[in-house]
Order: C-alpha cells, then sequence, then structure tokens
C-alpha cells in the first residue's frame, strides 16, 4: 500500500486550501484531504454523506476542528476521483475505510460520521472495535432503524421539487423550511463553494443509486447485537426528514454510554446548521 507524502509539520491550515491526497488501499486509489496540528491528540478521520464527495464537507466545520488536532477526510471508492467501482454495502464501505487509515500508518483514530458515514463508523467498530478510541455520529441510525427504508422515496421526492423551483437538492433535503432553516441553507450553499480550485470530482447518478441501496439494505437488516462501551457522542435535528429522530433511541441501544445532543429547528444538516456550537461539542467530547 502507498501513499502521498504529507507529515504533521505539512498540513495545510484552512480547508479551502487544503490539496487533494491519493492513498492506495484494497487494490484502488483513494482522495483524501488532510489538516490541522498533527502532534495534539488522536487523528479525526471523517465520513461523509451520502451523495457527497471531499467538497461537500463544511469549511467552517472542518477549520474549527483541525484548530487542535489532525483531521482526515477521506472519500469512498467509486466517489468523486477516488477510483473503482462504488460500494453497495457499509460492511465493504467500511472494509475499505479500514484499509485506508492503516495505510495512512494509524493505528488508533477517532470517527465523525455523517448520515451515511456514521453507518460506515458503525460498521468499522463492528470489524475494528480496536481502531477507533471516540465516535461521534451525526444525523445517523442503527440497522432496522425507523424511516430508514422510505430514504430513497424522500430523496427522489425532493430532487425532484428541486428541479421545478431551481432550489439545491440538499437545501430541501437537509434543512428545515422555517426562516432560520433557510437562512442556514444559504449559507452553507455558499461555503461550500468557497474552494476555487482542486475541487473533486462531482457524484454520479450511478454512486447515488448504489448508496441508497446500501442504505434501504441497513434499513431492512436486524440490529447488530455489539454495544461500543467506548466514549460516544450522537447528534441530531429534531426536524431530520431523511433519518428521522425516532432513530436515536435505538442507536443508543448499541451506544449505551453516549453523550445525546438534540438541536431544535434543525434538519438532516445538524452539522452545518449548527457549526458553532457542534465543532464546541465535539472539541470538548474529544478532549482527554
Amino acid at each position: 500500500m502507498t501513499r502521498t507524502q504529507q507529515g504533521p509539520n505539512a498540513v495545510p491550515g484552512r480547508f479551502v486550501d487544503t490539496p487533494t491526497l491519493t492513498v492506495t488501499a484494497a487494490g484502488v486509489r483513494f482522495v483524501y484531504r488532510e489538516l490541522g496540528n498533527g502532534h495534539y491528540g488522536v487523528p479525526l478521520v471523517g465520513l461523509t454523506h451520502l451523495g457527497a464527495n471531499l467538497d461537500s464537507w463544511d469549511p467552517e466545520v472542518v477549520d474549527a476542528l483541525a484548530e487542535g488536532r489532525r483531521v482526515i477526510l477521506i472519500g469512498y471508492r467509486g466517489v468523486g476521483a477516488s477510483t473503482g467501482s462504488v460500494q453497495g454495502r457499509f460492511e465493504d464501505m467500511a472494509k475499505d475505510m479500514i484499509s485506508v487509515i492503516h495505510a495512512l500508518g494509524l493505528t488508533r483514530v477517532d470517527v465523525l460520521g455523517l448520515s451515511m458515514g456514521g453507518m460506515a463508523a458503525q460498521e468499522i467498530l463492528r470489524l475494528a472495535p480496536q481502531l477507533v478510541e471516540r465516535v461521534i455520529l451525526a444525523g445517523t441510525g442503527p440497522q432496522g432503524g425507523p424511516g430508514l427504508t422510505a430514504m430513497t422515496k424522500v430523496m427522489i421526492r425532493n430532487i425532484l421539487r428541486g428541479v421545478i423551483t431551481f432550489t439545491p437538492a440538499t437545501t430541501l433535503l437537509f434543512f428545515t423550511r422555517t426562516p432560520n432553516g433557510r437562512q442556514a441553507a444559504n449559507a452553507y450553499q455558499a461555503r461550500i463553494r468557497l474552494r476555487r480550485t482542486g475541487r473533486d470530482k462531482l457524484v454520479t447518478p450511478m454512486v447515488l443509486r448504489a448508496q441508497l441501496r446500501a442504505v434501504n439494505r441497513w434499513g431492512h437488516e436486524q440490529p447488530d447485537d455489539d454495544t461500543f462501551t467506548g466514549p460516544a457522542l450522537i447528534l441530531h435535528g429534531d426536524s431530520d426528514r431523511m433519518v428521522p429522530m425516532g432513530n436515536v433511541a435505538p442507536l443508543l441501544a448499541r451506544f449505551p454510554h453516549a453523550e445525546v445532543r438534540v438541536f431544535t429547528d434543525s434538519g438532516h444538516s445538524v452539522v452545518p446548521q449548527n457549526r458553532h456550537a457542534v465543532t464546541d461539542i465535539i472539541t470538548r467530547f474529544l478532549q482527554r
């Protein structure tokens, strides 16, 4: 397994300027971006949501988290500029991420999973529990979680609505439709356009279909009996249409010692919508 050379002292300071690096693992080339101070704490690995590439990360969220630690954002197989065919099961996505983490020379990490990334993170914990020290699950659900099998219908309905109204699908899917939610959505859309050069490749419809199938399978599966007794943080929006609030209680069955924060007037994009409060909570949670 090979990777580009990027030492702790060479990591850039701002997400919008961070170069896209590559690492070869599990037979394909994965793209990733890293920034922050590599000398402090356990590295934080970020796994993004369905239909997203590396450019979908909120720059202000990443920059705030990287103030005190090394942050590594990894692209999935077959998504964006990562090579190979997109995975249709979270178990396979998790195996890929475990291989990438090892290829980067890491033996212990914290993990932040957004939505689908949180589902892949749960599989990482099942397959390699010794690899993860602390986990943050935002807007996600467990196997068999309520409403997960309806995600495809929710997405298609809102994508069509977006086409008709000339509105980004992520605005309709991820944010509330209150004045606060609309303002947060507009601000988020502006922030993810701040990166001008070195942008990731666009996500294709084939990727979206495969990832929706993965969520659908996850929603039909029986809950895993394993529990994670390490430090865990669960973040959720009270108005999440894609992963309903009902997923928090069964998620707690697998993470019995988790700290739970539910944000009012917040949708699926609970992290960007509440970025200042969330990054403060995550930073304090990750402090040893």
